[in-house]
């Protein structure tokens, strides 16, 4: 299906909003301090916090410039502030009152008269009236001043990048590291947000792309520094609709409490922080609101800083499972009684969460395995706990590589059913909790679960006590071979998956993406957008696409299907007549040729390859023949359904009209991944200059021949559109060469013939006019 990669609007429809709109509000925190926003109204916002330390400050923040919304969506950039007021009232709880030190300061970051980058700081308490935790503020931008009294430094308003205001616990000390006497929750509202004088209104995109058929995947680590309602706003104007899978992170979601030597960690009675509870009410209500479901999800993934010791696996020498992010997070053990208490207890937080908005309780269990350490392929599969469920003296398996002995099968094989023991709990506990209508679903990796260089993992992370119905769904996920191009190995996957666990296809999902890189986008946005089309000719019916960060960064914009896209009729036959040699053939380029005033040509090739036309109308010879056309016509409905024609001149790869051999066109070079290889002919090699490459989507299959590095092969099958698939990738460097006879794929030129029985007896031919159809490669 059609994608762009709006980088820019162009000319796309905006709307306007009052500058300083809540929706768009973000905050910022060191950790380990936890903050959210929330608007709690069209003008109004809440930034919830708990602080730990003396020196941990919450900032609220506007910026200037939108560098978070979709370019369709975001608001324009104006860092003029010169005679602008913003006025909103303030209430807090747990801050630094307004007219203490270190309470409440716009820190406003721009430049001055002459350019240079600077800092004003301004002091609510002098703008403000009221209480020092409930009052009116009122900043006047070309009258503000920067100090702790007034008067101070004059504020230059005219280039004024970002402001944010600071949050600051009671007993706030700038860069202290020592811990507060207690958590400390905070909050403040700002309500009756206005903005007056110049310039008080931001232009907007607001595009409302139709619905195409795909949902979308979120995370709370991802999105937490923005409002519910900015990121539900941007999934509904780009076409999303039904479901919304939101991973409720690995980082942000849990309160900390001191363990027994006083160090901050996971709760271990699951208890969610209540910034998390804040965003996520607001999130799932929001969600109801615009007619979404909401999928919440949550991995056995834990911040690693933030994880006790006993919780996470271990390999055979006691190395910690870390994963690759910076700074990394830990793997939990499903082993430990008290790690699956915790899981199930947040998970009842965030099932309840989702019933106070009304949703449907829907509920993923998020790449739930046993880790391998990278390079090393170590699995850490010996824990205490596992180890003690085991009986106490179990195989080490230093490296998961290689065959295994009946020993460690069984003890990989033990290990997977802890795996699902666990899972299965957590999925009955959902289920107890959000009522008959509960769905449970389960994500997994493929690359890792079925990564062909360690074919025994599937014992421990892909367990057969999966196999449905023991999930409502299955959701798949296979992102690093999807954006290599590795498609015999994805396709593999899917087999060993369908055999394994036998979920039925409209018991699947499929997860597409994502691009971590910017620099990558071009290239893996091609792909995704494939796969999700992959996954529907598959039948999967509820494609996501993973993530909305990426998507907002990189502009990926789906196009719901245009009407040829879903009309495009073609009828697999051929055309019943034989032209013989009276046919007319007409290739056909266009080129857009300039000529300068000196008489100099300037020519601009707008066709890579030909398009034929033909007249078919000389071939016919009798009245059977002429009512075979015309029966033939009307069958096609005139133009609207394509054909296939056999064309006399030019239908083999050998050469024009040759024997196919299986060494005529090189189709593709191995890569080691990629398995599917497009038929084409080239025509001009033997000219010294760049041949002519013309795509082959209409190959007679009886008649394909396939060579790799010049040996036959036959593990592969043709998909439509002259698609070589193999059932494993050719290797790297492999020369991928085919032979075939082929047809032309065309439709009636019109929607009408024109033949009179005088003339066709006096044996003039009638005119028959065909034209070539350009499919989709």
């Amino acid at each position: 299906m059609a994608f762009w990669l709006a980088r820019d609007p162009r000319g796309q429809t905006t709307d306007f909003i009052q500058r300083f709109d809540p929706r768009f509000w973000t905050v910022n925190f060191p950790r380990p301090m936890m903050a959210s926003v929330v608007t709690t109204g069209p003008d109004a916002l809440r930034v919830d916090c708990e602080f730990h330390h003396e020196g941990e400050l919450a900032g609220l923040i506007w910026e200037s410039e939108d560098t978070l919304d979709h370019p369709l969506l975001a608001y324009v950039t104006d860092k003029d502030y010169s005679r602008t007021v913003l006025r909103f009232d303030w209430q807090s709880s747990g801050l630094v009152p307004l007219d203490q030190p270190n309470g409440p300061t716009l820190t406003i970051e721009g430049r001055d008269e002459t350019g240079a980058s600077r800092s004003w700081y301004v002091r609510l308490w002098n703008y403000a009236v009221g209480s020092p935790v409930s009052a009116t503020v009122t900043l006047p931008f070309s009258e503000l001043q920067s100090g702790y009294t007034l008067p101070g430094e004059a504020v230059v308003p005219s280039s004024i990048d970002r402001m944010f205001i600071s949050l600051a616990p009671p007993g706030y000390e700038a860069g202290g590291t020592d811990r507060l006497p207690a958590r400390t929750d905070a909050s403040v509202t700002l309500s009756n947000i206005v903005c007056e004088g110049d310039r008080p209104m931001l232009s907007i995109g607001d595009v409302m792309l139709p619905p195409h058929g795909e949902q979308i995947a979120t995370a709370y680590d991802d999105a937490l520094n923005q409002t519910p309602q900015r990121l539900l706003r941007i999934i509904r104007a780009l076409g999303y609709r039904g479901s919304v899978l939101h991973y409720v992170g690995m980082s942000h979601f849990y309160r900390l409490a001191p363990d027994y030597q006083g160090k901050l960690l996971a709760a271990i009675d699951g208890t969610l922080c209540t910034p998390a509870i804040s965003w996520h009410a607001a999130f799932f209500a929001e969600c109801k609101t615009l007619g979404f479901e909401a999928i919440a999800s949550l991995s056995y993934e834990l911040f690693a800083a933030d994880c006790h010791h006993s919780w996470q696996q271990l390999a055979f020498d006691g190395e910690q499972a870390r994963t690759g992010w910076v700074p990394p997070s830990a793997l939990l053990t499903p082993a430990r009684t008290q790690v699956n208490d915790w899981l199930q207890a947040v998970a009842k937080n965030f099932v309840n969460l989702m019933k106070a908005s009304d949703l449907p309780v829907r509920f993923q269990i998020g790449e739930p395995w046993w880790w391998v350490t990278p390079n090393t392929c170590k699995p850490c599969i010996y824990d205490y706990f596992v180890k003690q469920l085991a009986g106490g003296s179990v195989p080490l398996i230093t490296d998961i590589r290689g065959p295994k002995t009946s020993e460690e099968q069984d003890y990989l094989d033990f290990a997977g059913s802890v795996l699902a023991d666990s899972t299965l709990a957590l999925a009955d506990v959902v289920r107890a909790e959000g009522g008959p209508d509960t769905e449970v679903l389960l994500l997994a990796f493929t690359p890792t679960v079925l990564d062909p260089a360690v074919p025994e993992l599937r014992r421990a992370n892909l367990p057969e006590a999966w196999a449905y119905p023991a999930f409502d769904r299955l959701q798949l996920e296979d992102y690093d071979w999807l954006t290599a191009g590795a498609d015999a190995l994805r396709r593999t996957a899917y087999e060993t998956v369908d055999a394994r666990l036998g979920y039925p296809l409209d018991k699947q999902d499929y997860l597409s993406g994502f691009v971590l890189k910017e620099s990558d986008a071009d290239e893996y946005w091609l792909r995704i957008d494939a796969g999700l089309d992959e996954a529907a000719s598959r039948g999967i019916t509820r494609r996501f696409v993973w993530a909305l960060p990426q998507i907002s960064r990189d502009g990926y914009t789906r196009l719901a299907a245009s009407q040829e896209d879903q009309v495009q009729a073609f009828d697999d036959v051929l055309y019943p007549l034989a032209l013989g040699r009276d046919a007319g053939v007409s290739p056909e380029f266009s080129t857009s040729v300039v000529v300068t005033a000196s008489g100099h040509e300037r020519r601009n090739s707008l066709w890579s390859d030909a398009r034929l036309r033909f007249d078919v109308g000389p071939g016919i010879r009798s009245q059977d023949e002429l009512g075979t056309l015309i029966s033939f016509f009307r069958a096609r409905r005139g133009a609207a359904r394509g054909f296939r024609l056999a064309d006399p001149f030019d239908f083999s790869s050998n050469g024009m009209t040759g024997s196919p051999t299986m060494l005529d066109q090189q189709i593709g070079i191995g890569d080691g991944l990629r398995a599917s290889y497009a038929l084409v002919k080239h025509y001009g090699e033997d000219a010294g200059t760049e041949p002519q490459i013309r795509p082959i989507t209409r190959a007679r299959i009886e008649t394909v021949a396939i060579s790799v590095d010049g040996v036959a092969n036959t593990d592969w099958m043709l998909d439509s559109g002259g698609l070589v698939t193999f059932s494993n990738a050719p290797a790297e460097g492999a020369i991928i060469r085919a032979g075939f006879l082929f047809d032309v794929p065309v439709r009636f030129a019109e929607d009408r013939i024109d033949i009179t029985g005088a003339a066709f007896t006096a044996g003039e031919a009638p005119s028959i006019p065909l034209v070539e159809i350009r499919e989709a490669v």
